[in-house]
């Protein structure tokens, strides 16, 4: 099976909807520190160059639903693989990253 058909992908609409109807998931900001003060959305910050060491604060999320995203979806997809391989199961990037939400939101800037 080709890996990129494993990793799920999720709209910024879905998302979005998510968050309106506050839906329980972890959302993960694979950017970096720089990056999220330009254009936040929340979610917790593990750049994707740190998430090989770090990965382990996420314990306690291996079977909830992590929404994953960076600027433009690429970093998010490197990290979802990477997680998936330690045993998350409930992954899906964020199709377009927050470059995507930014057209869709005016209040976060594009960059």
């Amino acid at each position: 099976m080709n890996i990129e058909q494993e990793i799920k992908e999720i709209s910024v609409r879905e998302l979005k909807e998510k968050i309106d109807k506050k839906e329980k998931f972890f959302l993960l900001d694979v950017r970096t520190s720089g990056e999220k003060k330009i254009a936040d959305i929340g979610g917790e910050l593990i750049p994707v160059q740190e998430i090989h060491e770090r990965y382990l604060e996420l314990k306690g999320h291996e079977d909830s639903e992590v929404i994953v995203y960076c600027h433009h979806g690429m970093r998010s997809f490197h990290a979802c693989q990477f997680l998936r391989d330690k045993g998350f199961k409930k992954l899906f990037n964020l199709s377009g990253g927050i470059d995507q939400w930014s057209l869709m939101d005016a209040s976060i800037p594009r960059y």
